[in-house]
């Protein structure tokens, strides 16, 4: 992952002390689980996270797109169905219009659709106590969008922000792709990241095209250079 060394030290030791307290959540009579909301551009690595999450914990994988779901009760069956140690997915929460904010909910009935109302009190109750060592993760591209009551303590406990790539992203992408930790090319990049905004996908997608470093670096920097020359600059 091309994060920075603070923000993976800071979730490593937070995921390992979750993981370590089931006692100190039995003692204190709440759920054991955590909630994380990753925001940020498209393509800054926000499905790749969880999927190095779930590999560091082993913990299983629960997707969940809502769009697919028709009703509150199709949803409580859903959640309930969810294994111990697992992680639950919604990815681009902001996309779902009816869970933006709770505006206009008295309009329907619980089970006409989806509703915020429903989804937090699934994850504040039923699916919570039915289960151990849970763990649900948001992410969105617009952190703005989002009603308050989902992005309180004891629901989005830890707010990750996946944001432009940086040098020190790039040189662990570049070791990781290239197998390269000091190279001739790295000022010239270095001084590149300071005025171009680019996502580590993109990065990536460059440093893809060669097994020879020389030749990916090269393609990075007209890569940058052209993002610069087009206006998509640092402000």
């Amino acid at each position: 992952m091309a994060m920075e060394p603070e923000m993976k030290k800071d979730l490593i030791e937070d995921l390992d002390m979750f993981v370590s307290r089931k006692d100190y959540y039995r003692r204190i009579g709440k759920a054991w689980k955590r909630g994380y909301l990753l925001y940020g551009p498209p393509g800054t690595g926000k499905s790749s996270l969880v999927a190095a999450m779930a590999n560091y914990l082993k913990f299983d994988v629960y997707d969940l797109d809502l769009r697919e779901v028709q009703c509150n009760s199709d949803l409580r069956r859903l959640l309930i169905g969810s294994a111990n140690r697992s992680i639950l997915v919604i990815e681009d929460i902001d996309c779902n219009v009816g869970l933006q904010n709770r505006e206009n909910e008295n309009d329907t009935t619980e089970d006409d659709k989806i509703t915020l109302s429903g989804l937090l009190n699934f994850i504040d109750g039923l699916w919570s106590s039915c289960g151990d060592e849970r763990i649900i993760v948001f992410t969105t591209n617009h952190k703005d969008r989002l009603d308050p009551a989902l992005l309180r303590p004891g629901r989005m406990d830890v707010h990750i922000e996946m944001s432009h790539c940086t040098f020190s992203g790039f040189r662990i992408l570049a070791s990781n792709y290239l197998k390269v930790d000091e190279h001739r090319l790295f000022t010239a990049i270095e001084d590149l990241f300071e005025r171009v905004k680019v996502t580590p996908a993109e990065v990536a997608g460059e440093l893809m095209k060669s097994n020879n470093s020389d030749i990916a670096l090269e393609s990075l920097i007209k890569f940058l250079q052209n993002k610069e020359h087009e206006g998509v600059t640092t402000s």
